[in-house]
């Protein structure tokens, strides 16, 4: 039973986050909901955050306690350096708790706890306590003051530097400080100028708010700011969400201070002591203070008592003349911002604001033209409406306060949209699609049904003998036959052949355009003849097309039972990730999970500091993450060890690479890796160097011929709260440029994204949210791809996508129903070609199903899950090993993951045949649901705009972690029966020793080294150099060539943190969403 929430005697604040470099944010998500819940306020960081940021904003928000996940390695010293840092600021007494799952082993826990963590929670917790009963014990162990009593001290302390001093001093006022404290405040008051914003709900206040601070930092090298943010109470618990910081990117500055209240009973937009904090914040030597409202309604203006100027921030939804005159902030608004103004109706909405404006303000004699509102896209980077708002904002500093600082922008340069995604004509898309898919199974069920009375009908026919009756019957049979399409007479005339074909010992096949022998039959032990595809037996012709339509054979549109005639013979679909520690260490273990196997299919999985685009670094955050949960990459040296060995031009080799973010720059590292090695191969042939004409040939036969993978997929990344580092539309812009290059240069055997459904269910999602934003995601693609000029044919082959399993029922049929949709909207709504019409997927087996108890019983569930997948022709498969639980997989663990796929493929009987599934009465009703379930999400999504107005609002992310959060309390509470972890549990288990007895993969101190040192020579050798070839790449950006054309050059001498870092510079980083 669950345990009733901590009925805290103080107001509780908590700062909570992934830490660096670990994507997924699930989990705390989770936490820091049940906290607000319980009463406490949150101030959520998100995920990818470094110890610094957490220190510096539990200290500027006056938290009592520190709630940080950690899954990704470097744990130990991570903990450490929360406790070391927070001790060095003087804030020893904010608590630290975490979690990780099993990665955090017992002895680590042990050795943090003893250091001076508060707690670290356990899988085990989870199960004895439950997630309120963890969230309980974080209340009670952090259910004190921050300040105990008064200190007028703390009023001549502090200062821009002296955060704590001005923390504590603020928390006085915010909990109603007495007269003589308020007194003692006003008279150090530096009458510091105070900018008001407020505006609606969602219109992205504190986008820009961000978005100006990053222009005062910029423009004003010496200009000191204070933030205050206000968020709503829920006045139901009394807990609050206080979600700005986490839309803010430039705050991260040693000239910038932050505090975040919560309105508690204020029953307003701004909190009860507003105007005593303000008078602290006025003494502390800032230059200018900034206060951001939740948001308002209508007749909402409280800022502006508080505020010496005022900015009203609304969208164009609020701008329709009847609504306009009830704002009240257009009479007191010294500037108001029509923000999202890519949107429909923002011109509209801008001319009916300045007539309001005009009016509300008598200025009659000015044109409308002239009156201080302004349109932005604060979401855009380096946006020129929010350039003009700056500059207005600077010209009513030097007239209300007397502020002159002078600043590059213009007043009056328009916003415009720069880099347009989905044009606005194109945005119902999906809704198109779902129309197809339905018009497909509609047009089906028509030719059934005249099939099946043709059928009827040529059996009555046979059975009458008086010839009125045949003659009256014949006209009817001939009147339904001109019904039938061509393709259904055609199916129907071929299909006795059809049967035929398959029914001999050996089929020949093409592919493009070589011709494949297939053995049709093996024999068992017991010599009973296994066929490799069974057809069904039927005679009446409405089930024959609905069998063609619906299913087909392997190989044949729609491509139900799969994109193949066969699978391929000398190759199984298995894929074994590797990635630990240095590249030549990866490197050995490509060698050893591959010996033996003809096909190299190399999957390879990089370190989480590699992930977020860094190079390796000293302590403290970066240097714990090196090497550990994946392979460290940061320079062309580091690839061209990784694959070395390996040729990558053979046709059996594929190399498949898990990199989101700063893909792009490992792909042209990659790409740079397979030309280097082919002109070393020819150059010893010819034994002389390769003239340029030759350098070039080999270069363009590489990128036609090489194999392989790169994820890439900027959207689900967002969705899933993963690994984004770039601005959002910068990332898919280059994402664009990757698929324009890889047609200028025809590379044809390498996807260029690997369109993923795996870390949206590893967020939370359910298998039908899974395959439907993954779906979706990819045909956003589609549309961005043909919006910039690409034709279909030439793009389409280079997608593939990548989904999880598990074991929910509709994951039988991920598979079949996500070929059945992608090949019908190809073919019938965008006239795609067979080739472009195939999808192919790979499955990784459930890393949310890997439990950190009895963790030998995970290799049973991802059996079960391999089997599944097989079963539904997955193009490849990786199986995840058992001990992924706590640690990178060792290679005793990585051989038992290989084995469940072999023994399915090489031992299973069943899987001789390859189309086990077809003809299942089960399978038959989930693939119908499923694909109907996935259909009625695509309407949701486009009911909100498309995939990027659903981001926008969040959708994806929120349906996400709602489903998160059921399955979590499912099996918190036992309804959800997991064998070993809420069930069935073994009495003698020791996991504590289990655990701590356990072979470890972890990255040792010398090779972090290593890749140091490694990293500083590649920077020292082309030090004359990079800094002219990243100028030239940030050139390109700008200009708005192809970035990655020029990035196969870049990375020849500049490393992956020099790149990253200048590509933030032109493109902007990713802003974080709650």
């Amino acid at each position: 039973m669950e345990a009733t929430v901590y009925q805290a005697k103080n107001a509780l604040r908590f700062v909570t986050a992934s830490s660096l470099f670990d994507g997924h944010d699930a989990t705390i998500n989770i936490m820091r909901r049940i906290l607000q819940a319980s009463g406490a306020e949150v101030i959520h960081l998100g995920h990818n955050r470094s110890v610094e940021e957490i220190v510096d904003a539990a200290i500027q928000e006056d938290a009592q306690g520190i709630a940080v996940s950690s899954y990704q390695g470097g744990h130990v010293e991570y903990f450490k350096y929360i406790y070391d840092l927070l001790k060095e600021k003087g804030a020893e007494h904010i608590q630290i708790f975490g979690g990780g799952g099993g990665v955090i082993l017992p002895s680590e826990a042990k050795e943090l706890h003893a250091y001076g963590v508060n707690h670290l929670f356990s899988p085990e917790d989870g199960r004895t306590l439950g997630l309120q009963g963890m969230i309980n014990l974080m209340l009670e162990n952090s259910d004190f003051k921050t300040v105990e009593q008064e200190d007028v001290s703390l009023l001549d302390a502090m200062s821009p530097d002296n955060q704590l001093a001005l923390a504590k001093a603020i928390t006085i006022a915010e909990n109603k400080a007495s007269e003589e404290f308020m007194a003692e405040a006003r008279k150090r008051s530096k009458n510091t100028p105070v900018l008001g914003i407020t505006g609606t709900g969602g219109a992205g206040k504190s986008s820009l708010t961000d978005e100006l601070i990053r222009r005062f930092l910029q423009e004003l090298p010496d200009v000191r700011i204070a933030i205050v943010s206000i968020d709503p109470t829920k006045q139901k618990t009394g807990g609050a969400l206080l979600g700005d910081r986490i839309r803010m990117n430039a705050i991260f500055n040693n000239r910038i201070y932050m505090r975040s209240l919560a309105t508690r009973e204020s029953h307003s937009e701004i909190s009860d002591n507003l105007d005593d904090v303000l008078d602290v914040v006025k003494a502390a030597g800032f230059d200018l203070i900034i206060v951001e409202t939740s948001g308002i309604g209508q007749g909402d203006a409280a800022i502006t008592k508080v505020s010496d100027l005022s900015m009203y921030v609304m969208t164009s939804e609020f701008g329709a003349p009847t609504q306009l005159e009830k704002i009240d902030m257009i009479d007191f608004a010294d500037l108001i911002v029509i923000n999202k103004f890519e949107r429909k109706g923002s011109e509209d909405a801008m001319t009916h604001v300045k007539k309001q404006y005009q009016r509300s303000h008598n200025r009659f004699n000015e044109s409308p033209d002239d009156m201080p509102v302004y349109g932005t896209i604060a979401s855009q980077f380096n946006d020129k409406g929010t350039n003009s708002l700056f500059a207005a904002l600077l010209h009513v500093l030097r007239d209300k306060a007397g502020l002159n600082w002078e600043t590059s922008y213009s007043e009056f340069v328009k916003t415009q949209k720069d880099h347009v995604i989905i044009p606005n004509d194109r945005r119902y898309y999906l809704r198109e699609i779902t129309d197809t898919v339905r018009g497909y199974k509609k047009t089906t069920a028509q030719q059934v049904d005249i099939a099946r009375k043709i059928f009827q009908l040529e059996g009555a026919i046979s059975l009458v003998d008086d010839a009125p009756t045949q003659a009256i019957l014949t006209e009817k049979l001939k009147a339904l036959q001109i019904e039938l399409t061509p393709q259904s007479k055609k199916i129907l005339d071929n299909w006795e052949a059809l049967k035929e074909s398959y029914s001999g010992d050996v089929m020949v096949t093409k592919v493009r355009d070589k011709e494949i022998r297939t053995i049709l039959v093996s024999e068992s032990l017991s010599g009973t003849k296994i066929p490799k595809i069974v057809l069904p037996k039927m005679k009446d012709y409405g089930e024959i097309l609905q069998f063609a339509y619906s299913e087909n054979v392997p190989g044949s549109f729609p491509y139900t039972a799969g994109v193949f005639p066969f699978k391929r013979q000398g190759e199984d679909p298995k894929r074994q990730f590797a990635g630990e520690g240095t590249p030549e260490r990866t490197n050995k273990r490509f060698h050893y999970l591959s010996a033996g196997d003809d096909a190299k299919r190399l999957s390879t999985a990089f370190d989480s500091v590699t992930l977020y685009g860094e190079d390796p670094n000293e302590r403290p955050d970066i240097y714990g993450k090196i090497g550990e949960s994946g392979v460290s990459v940061c320079t062309l040296e580091d690839m061209k060890k990784l694959y070395a060995g390996f040729d990558l031009c053979a046709p059996s080799t594929s190399v498949s690479m898990t990199i989101n973010g700063p893909a792009p720059i490992i792909l042209a590292m990659f790409l740079n890796t397979a030309i280097d090695q082919q002109v070393t191969q020819k150059e010893a042939e010819l034994g002389r160097e390769l003239t340029e004409e030759e350098h070039a040939a080999v270069k363009a036969e590489t990128l036609h011929v090489v194999r392989g993978t790169v994820q890439a997929d900027i959207l689900k990344e967002d969705q899933g709260q993963n690994t984004c580092i770039f601005s959002t539309e910068f990332a898919l812009r280059m994402m664009g440029d990757i698929q324009q290059y890889f047609i200028d240069h025809d590379v044809r055997n390498y996807y260029s994204v690997s369109i993923s459904g795996y870390h949206i269910a590893e967020a939370g999602a359910n298998p039908i949210s899974q395959l439907a934003f993954t779906l979706s995601n990819g045909f956003t693609f589609v549309e961005y791809y043909l919006s910039r000029g690409m034709n279909i044919d030439d793009f389409a082959p280079n997608l593939s996508f990548f989904f999880s399993n598990g074991l929910d029922p509709e994951y039988t049929v991920i598979g079949r129903v996500a070929r059945r949709i992608w090949a019908v909207a190809m073919r019938d709504k965008y006239g795609a070609n067979e080739r472009s019409q195939k999808l192919k997927y790979h499955v990784q087996t459930s890393g949310r199903s890997l439990h950190a108890q009895e963790i030998d019983f995970n290799d049973i569930r991802t059996t079960l899950q391999a089997l599944m997948a097989l079963q539904d022709q997955c193009n490849s498969l990786h199986t995840n090993a058992y001990d992924e639980a706590i640690t990178t997989p060792t290679e005793e663990s990585v051989r038992r993951a290989m084995a469940i796929q072999l023994i399915i493929t090489k031992e299973h009987g069943l899987s001789k045949n390859e189309n086990p599934l077809q003809g299942s009465y089960i399978i038959d009703e989930l693939t119908t649901l499923v694909e109907e379930a996935v259909l009625a999400e695509f309407d949701r999504i486009d009911d909100r705009g498309g995939v990027l107005g659903a981001m926008e609002t969040q959708y994806q992310r929120a349906k996400i972690q709602e489903e998160s959060m059921y399955y979590e309390h499912l099996k918190h509470s036992g309804e959800l029966p997991i064998i070993g972890v809420n069930t069935y549990l073994n009495p003698n288990a020791n996991d504590e020793e289990l655990f701590d007895n356990m072979e470890i993969a972890r990255a040792s101190t010398e090779e972090k080294t290593t890749q140091i040192v490694n990293l500083r020579k590649f920077q020292a050798k082309h030090e004359g150099k990079s800094a002219e070839m990243l100028k030239r790449l940030q050139e390109v950006a700008k200009s708005g060539n192809n970035i990655f054309d020029e990035l196969m050059e870049t990375v020849k001498y500049a490393s992956l943190g020099q790149i990253t870092n200048a590509l933030y510079e032109v493109g902007g980083k990713y802003r974080r969403n709650m």
